[in-house]
């Protein structure tokens, strides 16, 4: 038998779930252990399929709207956060709901509060459609909140001549990306408030710093995690644009034809903040199959976050 071509395998650190992913999973798991299947979750909870289809196993119900949720059936918002509307619809209802909105999220929906009530128009630059997007736009009226997805638009916007003007951002975007765009409205409108703090959230930087720094040294990157995910997207598009060409989103290793990877000989590796630890795993187990691996951790920074439970789901 031929000997196996080495590779080493470049582990971005950090990399996968972060804190708020951690809290909206376990919102799931505690809500089935002290309210009994099914519980309801209104969209993915996080964008994953491995992680939905593991808490389909244990007895939740994964539905668009939640007027696919029974009469007196618990219900979980995603972490993505949701519009005013969807509380108010399950409050209608007398439903008993969890809501799982990442607190990162959360900061972003009190903020647009804050300025809306301050009578600023407010600029939110975000991916048109993400669940992100749709739920911070929701916490206003309509018309009060405008959405900016790139510098094109950003030199073009017109905006209510008049106001006071804000922005705030969506928590999972390009750093850099979001740099250009926040430098394109505030020349064009230089009294625009920013935000009291950043919102691209800690886990998106801390993910996209560790990509970059391996971009540089690996031949070849994957990213495990879902491509409906924005932060798992956003890092493909930093090791490409951090150098590294060879660089794409799997959701499991079973997608991953070997044979591309004949010629590398250094393979860097991360994951999106929805995607579990367990498929890095099965990814570079699935590697020493085909390669003699060494694996060299490149951590660029530590996390210590978390989040506290719903006060309902507490002790």
């Amino acid at each position: 038998m031929a000997a196996q071509a080495p590779l080493t395998v470049l582990l971005a650190g950090p990399r996968g779930f972060c804190a708020g992913v951690d809290r909206a999973i376990l919102i799931v798991e505690r809500a089935l252990e002290k309210y009994g299947a099914p519980v309801y979750v209104r969209h993915e909870i996080v964008h994953n399929r491995f992680v939905v289809e593991s808490l389909e196993a244990k007895g939740a119900v994964f539905v668009d709207e939640i007027d696919g949720v029974p009469d007196g059936r618990t219900v979980v918002f995603s972490a993505h956060g949701v519009p005013k509307s969807v509380p108010a619809a399950a409050r209608a209802r007398d439903m008993f709901y969890l809501d799982a909105t990442c607190p990162l999220v959360s900061k972003v929906h009190s903020a647009a509060e804050h300025h809306h009530k301050a009578g600023r128009h407010l600029v939110l630059v975000g991916h048109a459609g993400h669940p992100e997007v749709v739920g911070t736009m929701g916490q206003l009226p309509d018309g009060a909140i405008t959405l900016v997805e790139d510098v094109a638009q950003a030199e073009t916007v017109a905006l209510p001549a008049g106001r006071e003007l804000a922005f705030s951002t969506q928590t999972t975007l390009s750093v850099d990306d979001t740099a250009d765009i926040v430098a394109t409205l505030m020349r064009r409108f230089p009294h625009m408030r920013p935000p009291r703090s950043d919102d691209i959230c800690y886990a998106t930087t801390n993910r996209q710093a560790a990509v970059k720094a391996i971009a540089a040294k690996a031949d070849a990157i994957l990213v495990l995690g879902s491509p409906k995910s924005s932060n798992s997207m956003r890092l493909v598009e930093v090791a490409k644009r951090a150098g590294c060409a060879n660089s794409r989103l799997v959701q499991r290793a079973a997608e991953i034809d070997w044979r591309d990877y004949a010629g590398v000989r250094r393979l860097g590796i991360s994951a999106g903040a929805s995607a579990p630890e367990l498929l890095v795993q099965e990814t570079i187990a699935a590697a020493r199959a085909h390669f003699d691996v060494t694996v060299e951790e490149v951590e660029t920074a530590r996390e210590d976050v978390h989040f506290n439970l719903p006060r309902a789901l507490e002790g």
